[in-house]
C-alpha cells in the first residue's frame, strides 16, 4: 500500500507540474499575441509571466503554494477570452472588402468580388465587382490545392461551377493587416481576423500560380449539382455572418481545410477525421482515396495531370482564363 501511496503521489506530482508547463506556455503566448498596442510591453509582459511561473514551479511544496500562479492565469484567460474581433483594422489591400450574398430563389447576386489585374505579386490594381448567378446553373465543384512550399502544409479553397457563367471561386483566408504576413502560432493567438475572398479565378487562381510561385493543382470532385448548390448556399450563409459580425481566423478550428470538411459534412459527407484534414497537403489522397476524385488512374497520374502552372502561365491574358487551366485535367466521373 505504500508503493501504491507513493506511486500515485509521484503521477499527481508529474500531472501538476505538467498543468503548469502547458498553462505557462499558454500564457506566455496568450499575453504575447494580446491587444496591446506596444509589443515592448506585450513582450515584457510575457517575460514577466514566464517569470513568475518559473518560480511557482521551483518554490513549490504544497498545491497551495500554486494557487496564485492560477489566479493570475484565470486573470489572463479572461483578459484574452475578451478580446474582440474586428472589421475596423488597416487592411491589405487583398483583403479590404468582405463579400456579401443576396438570395432570391435561385437567384444569387455577391458584392464584393475580388477581380484584380496583376503585374507582379506587389504590383496590381485593386478591382470589386459585383456578379449573379443562377443556382440552376450550377454543375459542380472544383477543389484546388496551393503550395507555397513542398510538404504537408498548404491552401485549399473551392471554385463553383455554372453552364452559363465563369466559376466563382471562394477561398477561406486569415484577413491580414497591411504590416501583417501569416503566423501559424499566431493564428491560434486571435492576430487574424476570417474572410471569405470570393474573386475571379483570374485573381485566386493566377495570382498563386503566375505571381506567387506556388504550385496549384485542380481538382474535379464527383459531386452532384443539387449537393453543390447545397454548399455554396453554406458559403453564402457564412459569407453573410461574418460580413455582419466579425470572426478570428484560427488554423486548427476555423480554417480553410477544416470549413470545407465541416461544410461538407453539413450536406451529407460520410466518413470521420483523417489527419490529413489538418495536414491538408496530403488532402488530394485522402479525397482520391475516399472515391471523392477520379479513380480511374492511379493518383501519381492524377495528380500530374491536375497541376496547373504551366496552363495558368500560358493563359493568364487569354479571353477565358477558367477553360484554358481546365484542359488537359481529368473530369469528374460520378456523384459522392
Amino acid at each position: 500500500m505504500a508503493v501504491l501511496g507513493k506511486t500515485t503521489r509521484v503521477i499527481r506530482s508529474a500531472l501538476l507540474y505538467l498543468c503548469l508547463v502547458l498553462a505557462s506556455a499558454w500564457g506566455v503566448l496568450a499575453l504575447y499575441f494580446s491587444n496591446l498596442p506596444s509589443p515592448a510591453l506585450r513582450l515584457c509582459l510575457a517575460i514577466g509571466f514566464l517569470v513568475f511561473a518559473v518560480a511557482v514551479w521551483i518554490k513549490r511544496r504544497t498545491p497551495l503554494m500554486s494557487v496564485p500562479f492560477w489566479a493570475v492565469f484565470a486573470a489572463a484567460v479572461v483578459w484574452w477570452v475578451l478580446i474582440p474581433p474586428s472589421h475596423d483594422r488597416v487592411w491589405r489591400p487583398d483583403h479590404a472588402v468582405l463579400p456579401r450574398a443576396a438570395v432570391s430563389g435561385d437567384v444569387v447576386k455577391i458584392s464584393g468580388v475580388r477581380n484584380f489585374d496583376y503585374r507582379s505579386r506587389s504590383d496590381f490594381t485593386p478591382h470589386y465587382e459585383e456578379r449573379t448567378f443562377d443556382l440552376s446553373h450550377l454543375t459542380g465543384i472544383d477543389f484546388y490545392i496551393s503550395y507555397w512550399r513542398p510538404g504537408a502544409v498548404a491552401h485549399t479553397f473551392l471554385s463553383f461551377t455554372f453552364d452559363n457563367a465563369p466559376p466563382l471561386s471562394i477561398s477561406i483566408e486569415a484577413r491580414r493587416e497591411i504590416h501583417e504576413g501569416f503566423d501559424p502560432l499566431g493564428s491560434l493567438f486571435k492576430q487574424f481576423e476570417l474572410i471569405y475572398v470570393v474573386g475571379d479565378e483570374r485573381d485566386l487562381v493566377g495570382s498563386r500560380a503566375n505571381h506567387r510561385n506556388e504550385t496549384v493543382y485542380l481538382y474535379r470532385l464527383n459531386t452532384r449539382p443539387e449537393d453543390a448548390r447545397r454548399l455554396l448556399l453554406i458559403y453564402l450563409e457564412r459569407i453573410n455572418e461574418i460580413y455582419d459580425r466579425p470572426e478570428f481566423y484560427h488554423l486548427l478550428s476555423n480554417s480553410c481545410t477544416i470549413n470545407i470538411i465541416r461544410y461538407a459534412n453539413a450536406i451529407g459527407r460520410t466518413g470521420g477525421f483523417d489527419i490529413r484534414h489538418f495536414l491538408n497537403g496530403w488532402i488530394d489522397g485522402y479525397l482520391y482515396y475516399s472515391g471523392r476524385l477520379n479513380t480511374s488512374r492511379p493518383l501519381d497520374e492524377l495528380r500530374a495531370q491536375s497541376q496547373i502552372n504551366d496552363a495558368a502561365r500560358a493563359a493568364e491574358t487569354a479571353a477565358d482564363f477558367s477553360a484554358e487551366i481546365r484542359k488537359g485535367v481529368p473530369p469528374s466521373i460520378g456523384n459522392w
